[in-house]
């Protein structure tokens, strides 16, 4: 007959002998995190800078200007599917009518901007149109690039116009009146 098994034992100095080297590592790297970094850095590039930058945005042109400066008039509107304004906007909605209040006219819906007005080559620019990918009834939402980072948009039931931080993630960038 075979009796029950004998309690395992873990290898002698296992994980303690593994947390005791890694604090002591870390009690000595400390004070030295700086000058470690930069050695760090300068052999591997790639782990200099793992955050990635902001993408770089170039001065608007005057429509584009116009179209900013109308969409952050709207802050504050609430949002209503299908609505472009005055008193209220859907994403696309209000994207319309920033263009059309400086005197370009766009397709209505996200979609319709995506595949109808030109790509971005190069450089973000204020006025330019973010087209993400959404769950909800059209699977596209739109946001209108305003500065540096920054977003203009209507972003869904129970949320008025609002600035936000730019999302990554988008699925095409557009480039309302042409201009490369």
């Amino acid at each position: 007959m075979i009796g029950p098994a004998a309690p395992r034992r873990p290898a002698p100095g296992g994980g303690l002998a593994v947390l005791v080297v890694v604090t002591v590592l870390a009690a000595l790297a400390g004070p030295n995190a700086k000058a470690l970094r930069g050695l760090v850095a300068d052999a591997l590039p790639a782990i200099a800078s793992p955050v990635p930058a902001a993408p770089a945005i170039r001065r608007p042109t005057p429509g584009a200007a116009r179209a900013v400066a109308f969409a952050l008039a709207q802050r504050g509107k609430p949002y209503r599917w299908g609505a472009q304004g005055p008193d209220a906007y859907d994403c696309s909605g209000l994207t319309w009518a920033a263009w059309r209040a400086a005197g370009v006219t766009i397709p209505r819906t996200a979609a319709g901007q995506l595949a109808g007005l030109p790509s971005v080559r190069g450089q973000l620019r204020s006025g330019d149109l973010l087209i993400y990918r959404t769950a909800g009834p059209t699977r596209r939402h739109v946001a209108m690039l305003v500065g540096a980072g920054r977003m203009v948009d209507a972003p869904g039931r129970g949320i008025p116009v609002r600035v936000t931080g730019l999302r990554p993630g988008w699925l095409g960038a557009v480039r309302p009146g042409g201009g490369r």
